[in-house]
């Protein structure tokens, strides 16, 4: 074939021919996107590993190369590289795969795979995220106390995710208040327990993802058991005493802790990481020593809350949890962000560790659980 002349283009029924007659079809897409579906006997070559080394997967020099992407873009291109590389006779598949499936011509997918890549094909177009990363989600564990106002979209938004395991613990049922906010639960589940009103909003979202429900109050007893095996940790809890526990055995397991509260227009969220940073994060301690008087900081059915309020902060929750798995990103480590509805701002504020804090101060062991009910009414 001479070098100057345009590549040929051919149409999905005249590659089936040629295919039929001994051409081989190779599919330069990525696996993700072949996963949801391929011509029938296509090889499937990364475009980029094609042209890395095209002579370990297409030895012979003088064969038809049919090429095929998803639109016809990049077999084009890679049908141009493979010339430039020796091959005479290379082609490429107009419309792609798109076209290909239109037509109704033969077509396989990988079954086993199928649910994985279709369903988290936009995280693996992201570079930053991508097959491996959504294995590491796919692989882990984050533990959630409160299947309420801010658990509801984070548990939502972590499941849509892929995130492999939740740890749900709340010991509430589910009231006709709570729905104003609380999107985990319905009408048709009042009177139930939050932990399974929430697990069968999530398995019908993600049935992928395994949802360890716990009905129980979290205290010292139990708040490591439930914790313990957590890659991140999400409070959701709607009072101090379960705020500073949730901070104390977080620092002492080592478990980042991605905090959220909300107050009738306004809401906070920080990444308290001290238990992993000693001396350079701060723990919720660093930022609160001591709870307010309970006049000063009165609960949501005390001082009520704008419903979408919990939607925004839930979600820069999951959002902080993701990037934890991750490791992407900048996380909220250190910094305590505020959320003003009425005014529709953001504000940051720095936070430092306390050198002197009880909990996390560098070199300090760990204290030990207390009375958190006495310590916050005092």
């Amino acid at each position: 074939m001479d070098i100057q002349t345009p590549i040929e283009l051919i149409d999905p029924a005249e590659a089936l021919r040629r295919q039929r007659a001994g051409a081989v079809i190779v599919d330069v897409r990525e696996t993700h996107e072949r996963a949801t579906g391929f011509a029938a006997g296509a090889l499937g070559i990364a475009k980029a590993e094609l042209e890395a080394d095209p002579g370990a997967v297409l030895p012979d020099r003088d064969a038809t190369v049919l090429l095929i992407c998803q639109s016809g873009k990049r077999s084009l291109s890679a049908a141009e590289a493979l010339r430039a590389a020796g091959y005479r006779r290379v082609v490429s598949i107009e419309g792609g795969t798109t076209r290909w499936i239109a037509e109704g011509l033969p077509v396989e997918r990988d079954e086993a795979n199928f649910d994985f890549y279709d369903r988290y094909s936009r995280h693996l177009r992201l570079p930053e995220v991508g097959e491996a990363g959504q294995r590491r989600l796919q692989a882990a564990r984050i533990a959630m106390v409160g299947a309420g106002g801010l658990g509801s979209p984070a548990a939502f938004y972590l499941a849509a995710a892929g995130v492999g395991t939740l740890v749900l613990a709340d010991d509430d049922i589910v009231d006709r208040s709570n729905l104003q906010r609380q999107i985990l639960h319905t009408e048709q589940r009042i009177g139930v327990p939050k932990v399974e009103s929430a697990r069968i909003a999530l398995a019908a979202l993600n049935p992928t993802v395994a949802i360890e429900a716990f009905p129980e109050r979290i205290t010292a007893d139990n708040v490591e058991r439930l914790i313990e095996g957590a890659d991140v940790v999400i409070d959701g809890a709607d009072n101090f005493p379960v705020r500073y526990l949730l901070n104390d055995a977080c620092v002492k397991l080592g478990k980042p802790l991605v905090y959220g509260a909300v107050h009738r227009f306004e809401g906070q969220v920080s990444v308290f990481d001290a238990g992993r940073q000693r001396g350079h994060a701060p723990c919720y301690r660093c930022l609160f020593p001591e709870p307010p008087p309970p006049e000063a900081a009165p609960n949501c059915a005390e001082a009520g809350v704008l419903g979408v309020l919990p939607g925004v902060i839930g979600l820069l929750q999951a959002t902080e949890a993701i990037k934890l798995v991750l490791g992407l990103g900048e996380p909220l480590t250190g910094r305590l962000l505020h959320f003003d509805a009425l005014g529709m701002r953001f504000r940051e504020t720095r936070l430092s560790a306390d050198p002197e804090c009880p909990v996390c101060a560098a070199g300090r062991a760990f204290p030990g659980y207390i009375d958190y009910v006495r310590f916050c009414a005092a």
